[in-house]
């Protein structure tokens, strides 16, 4: 087992580390979201959430969830591969896979104190701004690197694959 696997927790197991963490004063950050083909914009802003406290949760869409949200021909990555590479980022001290479309109750066990989400998104917007309320976090916007997203990767990666064939 890899020190990256040993991050990627369950829901209950998730929890109760956040519990132990709240108890020793640590800040709680906690982000969300597919992170399908992990490219630097995904990296600077954990590295921005993180900065904002002690820990970084970062709950990640399954590939059911994802495949809803984004289409039928996403992910291009399967989740366990998704998990250890948010895993095996510095920035990032626990990974948890969320089956539902919006992340509120694996908010609801963190229980984080700070809940971010990139520049594309504004609070009152975000589904899960209810659950966010009810633990009593603040939602943070970070901005966003320009001109990177995953999004954008896979349609220069298909253009390419027109292109060549």
């Amino acid at each position: 087992m890899t020190d990256a696997s040993e991050r990627i927790l369950t829901r209950e197991e998730v929890a109760r580390l956040c519990r132990k963490w709240r108890e020793a004063g640590e800040k709680i950050v906690f982000t969300n979201g597919c992170f399908d083909i992990l490219h630097i914009g995904h990296a600077r802003y954990l590295a921005q959430a993180k900065a904002l406290g002690d820990r970084l949760v970062v709950g990640v869409n399954s590939d059911a969830s994802t495949r809803a949200l984004k289409g039928p021909e996403r992910p291009i990555v399967p989740e366990d591969e998704r998990a250890e590479m948010l895993a095996s980022l510095r920035a990032v001290d626990a990974v948890s896979i969320f089956p539902e479309l919006t992340p509120d109750e694996l908010i609801r066990a963190v229980r984080p104190h700070i809940h971010t989400k990139g520049g594309d998104y504004r609070p009152e917007d975000l589904p899960e701004a209810k659950a966010v309320r009810e633990v009593g976090a603040v939602i943070c916007v970070l901005g966003l690197v320009e001109d990177r997203s995953t999004t954008r990767l896979v349609e220069i990666i298909r253009r390419g694959a027109k292109e060549d064939g």
